[in-house]
């Protein structure tokens, strides 16, 4: 999973969350603003709207100058910019909790109940409290970025180092040091997570609810339970599938190092699976590739056949949309950009899509590699362009996603058209290979697709426990590690003390940045693949499927980009699936071939964890 920034210049931008969840009347803060009115509301929206997009639009600037140029005086100038948006939006949120018993029109309660949820960590209403807050995320975040390990051997370093080197090592003893030696960055940050959490508890209940989980998860357009028992529900019809593929990978692993270095309770040591979090396994292919599993081309050679440049590959990606009815990207796509990585300055080179003044200002930040999967990122991200110039006509308020998983959705949905019946019809291969090639390619997929989707589910489901006080911070680790086990069927590979903070070794944890998010656009993208390979009438399989040129699958897909947030989620998937739920069977029929095979490969052995 790609921990893209995407730059949306809207409220979109500063709100986390797309969607309005319920009011949880029981827990509304009581108002003396007696006299508010409707009309005092619909005046309120208009002017935090007004206000967003000059926000949004000096924020996305400096943030884009920072990233393009990274200097001492770009990053003071980015973080000014970001903590005047921040403190903005608090204002909005506190502002907009007082219209909370108001009856308001359907469209005005929605925007007031983006305000709301908009603050992920929202800071109590007393100044002392609040700088407290701001300190702390401050702290955590240093900590994070100032990360890094000595090994034994005497050799310093950083995280981005210590990751390259789990994704190649096979070295079980090297592995284990550097597992262990990334988690000595988080123990300290236990006693500021844990104050950070009463504080931003203190702030969820002046904006109505009763912990920030529930706010959280209150931006679903569902009952906050009620969608923490849906994603459960999900996971259950995905579970087989990962199930399969988790003994598969524990038997090879298992004859790469060693039986006995396999648990006895089934799992896997987290630190063998080629990713320091073990959330993604792509890493080991090698060591559980099926045989035979080449599918006969290499796209990265294709693209150097056919003289494919770092603009080439963006152009042949802007085809793919046009081929389905969309409207060429602006030319201050193309003038504006950031393709290559300078010679002569820093950057951050993270793909990310961006808009900058909630109309065409849209833009991509790449620094290509001539490589195939680069050429699906380069889709992928082009998916988050197109999504955000079809809901410009929105208010400021709806640009964005129609829940948060959507974003990241849409873009995997296009990048799962880059098939090698697409490759073929664009040119870079002659032929598309037989079926008996597909398992090596899906078994790929898998190791970071569907390895990932417990992993996405987990990491909030950890905090929200720990927000509505169900694990307490004696237990923060021992949770951890009881979830881990729960869904991915991992372990930590040594004992953990009672001084560690295991999940604080995860960005998105001290960042306090929702990942929910991502656990969804895994299921999504491939419902929508599914659908629009329906709707364009592919009747291929589906993991063979391409909608490129198909103008009725491009029609569908503008309708939900275009609908923004403005409308509860559901609604966006009857448009485009037929069904206002989610549904998970999409990722299993994708998966059959592989399904069908790894059965058959396990047969005999011990599963389950």
């Amino acid at each position: 999973m790609k921990n893209k920034l995407i730059k949306m210049s809207s409220i979109a931008a500063i709100v986390a969350f797309g969607v309005t969840g319920c009011n949880q009347e029981a827990n509304t803060p009581k108002t003396t603003e007696a006299a508010l009115t409707a009309a005092d509301a619909i005046a309120f929206v208009e002017k935090v709207e007004q206000e967003a997009v000059a926000l949004n639009l000096e924020g996305a600037r400096a943030a884009w100058i920072y990233q393009n140029f990274i200097t001492d005086d770009t990053s003071a100038l980015a973080a000014a910019a970001s903590k005047k948006s921040t403190d903005a939006y608090v204002r909005f949120a506190v502002e907009a909790a007082k219209f909370n018993q108001v009856d308001v029109p359907a469209d005005v309660r929605r925007k007031l109940d983006k305000f709301k949820q908009g603050l992920v960590m929202p800071a109590p209403q007393d100044e002392a409290k609040s700088v407290e807050l701001a300190q702390i995320k401050s702290q955590m975040g240093a900590m994070y970025g100032k990360g890094s390990y000595t090994t034994k051997a005497g050799e310093t370093l950083s995280l981005p180092q210590m990751s390259a080197k789990m994704a190649t090592s096979r070295d079980y003893d090297e592995l284990l040091e550097l597992w262990a030696g990334w988690r000595e960055v988080s123990p300290q940050m236990k006693p500021l997570y844990e104050r950070q959490t009463e504080l931003g508890n203190e702030g969820a209940q002046n904006l109505g609810f009763s912990d920030v989980g529930a706010m959280w998860r209150s931006g679903y357009d569902m009952d906050p339970d009620a969608f923490a028992a849906e994603l459960d529900r999900i996971w259950g019809q995905v579970k087989p599938l990962y199930d399969d593929l988790h003994c598969y990978v524990r038997d090879e692993l298992s004859e790469q190092y060693g039986a006995d270095k396999m648990p006895e309770d089934g799992t896997i040591p987290a630190h063998l699976l080629g990713n320091m979090w073990a959330q993604q396994w792509g890493n080991i292919y090698d060591l559980v590739a099926p045989e035979n599993a080449d599918p006969g081309y290499d796209v990265t050679k294709q693209l150097a056949a056919h003289n494919y440049d770092e603009i080439k590959m963006v152009e042949q990606a802007e085809t793919f949309f046009t081929s389905l009815g969309f409207e060429p990207l602006p030319q201050t796509f193309w003038d504006r950009s950031l393709f290559v990585k300078p010679q002569d300055r820093d950057v951050m080179c993270h793909a990310s899509a961006w808009n900058l003044d909630s109309k065409d200002d849209i833009r991509i930040k790449m620094c290509i590699q001539k490589t195939g999967e680069e050429f699906s990122t380069i889709h992928h991200e082009l998916g988050h362009n197109f999504y955000q110039r079809a809901y410009k006509h929105q208010p400021v308020t709806f640009q964005g996603s129609a829940n948060d998983g959507f974003h990241e959705a849409i873009g995997d949905t296009i990048a799962l058209s880059v098939t090698p019946k697409y490759l073929k019809q664009i040119g870079l291969i002659d032929e598309i290979p037989d079926e008996s090639k597909d398992i090596g390619l899906l078994m790929k997929m898998a190791l970071d697709k569907v390895a990932f989707i417990p992993f996405g589910l987990l990491v909030d489901q950890w905090r929200w426990k720990v927000f509505n006080g169900e694990i307490t911070p004696e237990q923060y680790n021992d949770a951890w590690w009881e979830l881990r086990k729960k869904y991915q069927g991992v372990s930590a590979p040594i004992a953990r003390g009672a001084d560690a903070f295991d999940p604080g070794a995860k960005y998105h944890v001290p960042a306090n940045t929702p990942y929910t998010r991502y656990f969804l656009a895994h299921i999504q993208q491939f419902e929508f693949h599914k659908a629009l390979c329906e709707i364009a009438g592919d009747k291929d399989a589906i993991h063979r499927c391409s909608i490129y040129g198909n103008k009725a699958a491009g029609e569908r897909l503008n309708q939900v980009l275009e609908m923004g947030s403005s409308q509860p989620w559901q609604d966006a998937y009857v448009v485009l699936t037929g069904k206002p739920e989610m549904d998970a069977t999409a990722i299993i029929d994708y998966f059959e071939p592989l399904h069908v095979w790894l059965k058959e490969k396990n047969q005999g052995k011990q599963c389950g964890f």
